[in-house]
């Protein structure tokens, strides 16, 4: 934990008292979207004390040209940058004369910032005493749309406190900004027109290389005590930016407020020519409905969510605050409406990792997504993967690869490989098990086949393919091998026989023969029409069953465990409980040669490969292997926490499932990284609510049924969660002394708890 000033409450994110040093930190953590655009929690007013200013919309990138000190051959060109959009939040406030500006204020007290998660809207009140002795209070309440995704709107309010005040409100549209994150300083934006009609105002613009055409809007309006006031606005249009200026007198003690509706259109969903159009038809739609109204709207949007996703935790407030603001951050970002969209590790809420997407969505991600939400979510996700294929086609053959061997990118925004550090584009491969995996949970979790002959099996042989040519057979140890890899610990580079990495690639071959098969038997046109288009032979598949058959494993038989890589025992085994406080983070405090070389490990690495294919090994081995690697591990990826505590769960290692928890829940509300100002781990949280789910809930399907080996923390009273089961909602109780299961819908669910068979039926408790 490296910060504590986030309060403890059940349904909300609160500061209280305002410090500069924190700022960055709480635009991260203040963060609000709605799946089709986000942004940081910055001021609405002038702010020029030290901030990161974002604004972001979903699905808009530009490829910023790769830079690096020695360019090697299949570099991609660019790395995909998530663009800091044209700023629709701004209103400039200027009091008798003065700017405010918190940074500059003679003081600042009663300052409070509250993310409302059960009702999906920000708020920020204050007091100050400006430089001209005028005291002032502040209230501000802000939303992105759920219903409207194209429509935010603000609630803007002052109180003059001690003389009465002239304000002017100057409410406006900028696209003259910048990215914090550019490898070149290049100008991503081109303005294209400035216009204003009848107190609406519109910036269209495009993206420079990709041409996204977009068009940012605005419209306001004034009030005096909440009486509207009819007044035409001073219009300052520039060649980037336009602004209106409204001017109202007040007395001490009355409030004079400003209500602004903003957000953007783009032709991902409209007609480039027809923006400014749907702007205005979005604006009246918003002016219609009236502030309260869109905000009602909101709050009963949000309900709807919570009834499926929430996670109850009795008995410990900053455990329930943990969890909640993680479903909370992942509804934000992604909703499962568009299937072109994905999630991007920091969502909406900072500029780090290009807002791209990586194999973390595959990995973690679509697991809650399948039980919180309609099949359709996960299976959009899937198929964002199979239009993408073509690409990991081509990304395969830049390396060299051949046949229609396919190589999923590590970082993509349209699948293209856009990831420009040697060691991550060239040896992180086992990004591409993760996505056949993914294959393999949804159709055990949903019990929907159609996908695999529809899209999946194209996938899985292109998939196969790479990994039968990117295999080597070894003379020495007789068996195939794959060199010059990079695990998920990143912490090691350029190793041979990573094992997770050889694991997968012996399950991806396994599984696309196993599914050939199927198809042909219960598929045959699907299989002709794929067996036609990939031209797969015996002989071919013979070959990637000699690859799977013959795979190496190192092993220790010194230690009974499977070897992170061949050379993992050369290292000086000392355990991060011996490592100096002062040298943590390493990945802050190391150089990269001596991380290269330490025993450490970034996140679950054999480990992970054990959370994946738990079923292929014993407890007994899933505890050798826990306990060896787990002293090694400095959990410095946002991934790692969530995989050791559903293990630690497992394996009955409560103290150390709740700690990782914990780690995992509150990763950025303490900023345990020392990063949160960067922007949130969006797609670790998912891993936070399987490890309520999968560790302490203990759910797995096999063999078609849902079966739980329930257990709680000694820290809580009870905990409750939802998952919808192949259209079947099944909610689960479990307290200190029983687990209770109670069923949505019509027919039974027969399931096993603690290996012991349970029939539910709908509306009728069962207790264990």
């Amino acid at each position: 934990m490296n910060q504590d000033y986030i309060q403890p409450d059940n349904w909300s994110i609160i500061e209280e008292g305002f410090d500069a040093d924190r700022v960055k930190s709480s635009e991260s953590l203040f963060s609000i979207g709605n799946g089709a655009m986000g942004q940081r929690a910055n001021f609405e007013e002038q702010y020029t004390g030290p901030t990161f200013q974002g604004s972001y919309i979903a699905g808009v990138y530009y490829p910023d040209k790769t830079r690096v000190g020695w360019w090697k051959n299949g570099y991609p060109e660019y790395f995909a940058k998530v663009l800091n959009a044209p700023n629709w939040i701004g209103i400039n406030v200027e009091i008798n004369g003065e700017q405010l500006d918190l940074n500059t204020c003679v003081s600042v007290s009663n300052f409070r910032r509250e993310l409302n998660m059960q009702e999906g809207w920000l708020s920020r009140s204050f007091t100050a005493t400006l430089q001209n002795k005028l005291e002032i209070e502040v209230k501000v309440l802000r939303f992105l749309s759920l219903d409207l995704d194209e429509v935010g709107a603000i609630n803007y309010q002052i109180t003059p406190l001690n003389e009465k005040a002239t304000i002017k409100f100057q409410p406006y549209l900028d696209s003259g900004i910048t990215n914090e994150d550019t490898n070149w300083d290049d100008q991503f934006w081109d303005t294209l027109n400035v216009s204003s009609e009848n107190e609406q105002a519109f910036i269209e613009a495009k993206t420079m290389k990709t041409a996204f055409h977009t068009c940012t809007f605005m419209q306001s309006s004034v009030f005096v005590n909440n009486a509207k006031q009819e007044q035409t606005p001073e219009i300052d249009k520039q060649a980037n930016a336009i602004a209106f200026t409204y001017t109202v007198s007040v007395n001490s003690g009355e409030t004079a407020s400003i209500q602004k509706f903003g957000g953007y259109t783009v032709d991902r969903n409209h007609d480039k020519n027809q923006l400014v159009s749907a702007a205005k038809k979005a604006l009246d739609t918003a002016s219609n409905l009236g502030f309260q109204a869109l905000l009602n709207n909101q709050k009963e949007a949000w309900s709807k969510i919570w009834e499926m996703s929430d996670i109850t935790i009795d008995g410990d407030v900053k455990a329930q605050q943990g969890i909640r603001f993680n479903i909370f951050q992942l509804n934000q970002t992604y909703l499962g409406k568009d299937s072109t969209l994905n999630i991007g590790p920091k969502g909406f809420t900072g500029e780090k990792y290009g807002g791209s997407t990586y194999w973390d969505t595959e990995a973690y991600c679509i697991p809650f997504y399948m039980a919180t939400k309609d099949q359709k979510v996960a299976r959009n996700l899937l198929q964002y993967r199979y239009n993408h294929l073509e690409k990991a086609i081509e990304n395969a053959e830049k390396l060299g690869f051949n046949n229609g061997a396919a190589l999923y990118p590590m970082v993509t925004m349209n699948g293209e490989e856009c990831h420009n550090e040697w060691e991550i584009t060239f040896e992180e491969i086992h990004r591409n098990g993760a996505i056949a995996f993914a294959i393999f949970n949804y159709y055990r979790y949903t019990g929907d086949y159609s996908y695999i002959p529809e899209m999946g099996l194209e996938v899985l042989i292109g998939i196969a393919r790479f990994w039968q040519q990117r295999a080597t057979f070894s003379t020495d140890k007789n068996k195939y091998v794959i060199l010059g890899v990079t695990g998920p610990n990143e912490y090691e580079n350029n190793i041979n026989n990573n094992f997770y990495t050889n694991y997968l690639a012996k399950w991806c071959i396994d599984y696309a023969l196993e599914q050939i098969e199927k198809v042909k038997e219960g598929y045959n046109d699907d299989y002709l029409r794929i067996s036609g288009k990939t031209k797969i032979t015996d002989s071919e598949l013979e070959a990637w069953k000699k690859v799977a058959d013959n795979m190496f494993f190192p092993y220790s038989e010194k230690h009974q465990v499977y070897l992170q890589q061949d050379g993992f025992l050369d290292k000086e085994l000392i355990t991060v409980a011996d490592l100096p406080k002062e040298d943590r983070p390493i990945n802050q405090k190391w150089s990269w040669d001596r991380i290269l070389r330490s025993p450490y490990i970034k996140q679950a690495d054999t480990l992970q490969g054990f959370y994946f294919f738990e079923d292929q090994f014993s407890t007994e081995e899933l505890k050798r292997h826990f306990d060896f690697y787990e002293p090694f591990t400095v959990h410095e990826s946002s991934l790692s926490p969530c995989v050791h505590s559903i293990q630690a769960a497992k394996l009955d290692q409560m103290e150390q499932a709740y700690t990782f928890y914990l780690r995992t829940s509150r990763l950025d509300l303490d900023d345990y990284n020392k990063e949160v100002e960067e922007g949130l781990h969006i797609t670790s949280m998912a891993g936070t609510w399987m490890s309520i789910v999968e560790g302490f809930g203990g759910m797995r399907v096999k063999n078609d049924m849902l079966n739980f080996e329930p257990r709680i923390p000694k820290e809580w009273d009870a905990y409750s969660f939802k998952v919808n089961f192949r259209d079947q909602i099944l909610k689960v109780n479990v307290s200190q002394a029983e687990t209770t299961f109670e069923l949505e819908g019509n027919t039974d669910l027969n399931i096993l708890v603690n290996n012991n068979p349970i029939t539910v039926s709908p509306n009728n408790l069962v207790k264990i």
